[in-house]
């Protein structure tokens, strides 16, 4: 099988090319090219050396899979270049081959990453089986890289959408402490993507190959919770049959992202604190604390200052995890992108439901910019596949919308839908609604002037 190399190759930058290549060096003429036909017959590249100099500047020219390296060559001995190739291209495996084994040899080419060390004339029926395992090896390597590479860029920064200053704002704030190991409280009402920029702070940090974690605090009761976050060992209760690891340890040296951190028990807060203040817990079941490194990015849309104050949340932990607090905009907030936000959705879930649209008609996108979006981006997805779903036509129209979108203010009264003064009432409550109550701003939404306003508000009785 074929794989794509993505790394840099010198003078050729971002070229990609099929790895599949051999590069053999042995000082032995004969027994090199029987090599190089056995090697060619099973479909693969070859690239032959004599000596270790040799090789090293055929892999600076070109990528290379698998090295099948001779341990006696003239110039130095093949366990120490083994060292040298590891070193400097850790995803090429390497196979050594010697004429007289020995075991302190074989030991150190496995600490100096050897795929194998095999005796040449015992073992010559060996090459071509082991030779398939290392390259399979390098090719599983290489498609996790690329499964990492695709994360990344899922969960970048780059594909959050939106180019309002509130977002932006938001983005910015993320990518400065990204790259810490600062804990981040992600605040906002509920739907406004604290996950995505949970990933995406997880995501550009130097923790990216490790592992995010994320949990639900408000899913769990206490008992539930403590055993998620933390494990048990076996015997601890009922049931626990084996020791079980928590999310704490699933999260080593990576991210764990608690949700709706106001939601915990108090009793795991004080667990928790402790985990923030010195890295380590104590399992269920246990009496030896266990150690561990991670980051936390906590989020919430209660107002813990308040829940302080009402004794639901513990005072100390607030300032532990409030250490970087970001704000995240509610989509009332950001009109300007919903748009952007609808044109994006509306191609994903036409993709999913194999549909031709990719467009939103003037008039529901309107209604769309109307709309108080209590449930923000979240509710603003399901709007959209829900279009989707009804719709057989491109652009999307407002008869697919909700009803209570299809009108500008709700539902209107069935007696007076038609009626152009009760269309009009819900439509400047709706504005009102989106302006909080800033008539002046809800005058220049409506292209109206002021003292017209307030005419209005009087004539349909809107306090």
């Amino acid at each position: 099988m074929l794989v794509f190399y993505t790394g840099f190759i010198p003078h050729k930058p971002c070229i990609f090319v099929f790895v599949h290549t051999v590069l053999i060096i042995d000082d032995e003429e004969k027994l090199l090219s029987l090599l190089v036909k056995i090697v060619r017959l099973e479909g693969y590249e070859v690239l032959e050396a004599p000596d270790g100099k040799t090789a090293l500047k055929k892999l600076e020219l070109t990528a290379v899979a698998v090295v099948l390296c001779d341990v006696k060559l003239p110039d130095e001995n093949g366990v120490d270049l083994c060292k040298k190739i590891k070193d400097k291209y850790p995803s090429t495996e390497v196979i050594l081959m010697t004429a007289y084994g020995n075991i302190p040899d074989g030991v150190q080419a496995i600490k100096n990453g050897a795929f194998d060390y095999i005796v040449k004339g015992d073992d010559n029926n060996k090459i071509i089986p082991l030779l398939a395992r290392a390259m399979e090896k390098v090719q599983l390597a290489h498609r996790v890289t690329q499964l990492e590479k695709q994360l990344q860029h899922k969960y970048s920064f780059e594909n959050i959408i939106g180019s309002s200053k509130a977002i932006r704002q938001a983005v910015e704030l993320a990518q400065k402490v990204s790259d810490t190991h600062t804990t981040v409280l992600l605040t906002g009402e509920t739907g406004t993507g604290k996950e995505v920029f949970a990933q995406a702070i997880h995501q550009s940090s130097r923790r990216n190959k490790h592992a995010f974690v994320a949990i639900n605090c408000a899913a769990f009761s206490k008992d539930l919770l403590d055993n998620e976050l933390f494990g048990h060992k076996a015997g601890a209760f009922t049931g626990a049959s084996r020791d079980q690891k928590g999310l704490f340890d699933e999260a080593h040296q990576g991210t764990l992202f608690l949700d709706e951190i106001g939601e915990m028990p108090l009793e795991l807060q004080a667990k928790l604190l402790r985990v923030l203040e010195n890295g380590s817990f104590i399992r269920i079941g246990e009496s030896k604390p266990t150690q561990v490194d991670v980051r936390i990015i906590a989020a919430t849309n209660r107002d813990l200052n308040a829940e302080i104050a009402a004794g639901n949340f513990r005072e100390d932990l607030f300032y532990r995890i409030s250490v970087f607090e970001i704000q995240l905009p509610s989509l009332r907030d950001r009109v300007a992108d919903i748009e952007q936000l609808a044109r994006y959705f509306v191609l994903q879930y036409a993709a999913r439901t194999n549909k031709k649209i990719q467009n939103v008609s003037h008039a529901y996108l309107e209604r769309l910019k109307m709309h108080a979006w209590k449930g923000n981006i979240r509710e603003l997805k399901n709007i959209i596949e829900r279009s989707i779903i009804l719709s057989n036509t491109d652009p999307l129209e407002v008869y697919t919308l909700p009803m209570e979108l299809q009108y500008s203010g709700g539902v209107p009264d069935v007696n007076h839908a038609m009626e152009l003064a009760s269309v009009e009432k819900q439509h400047i409550i709706k504005v009102l609604q989106h302006t909080r109550g800033n008539k002046t701003e809800a005058a220049r939404l409506l292209d109206i002037a002021l003292t017209t306003l307030y005419r209005k508000l009087e004539a349909y009785h809107i306090a």
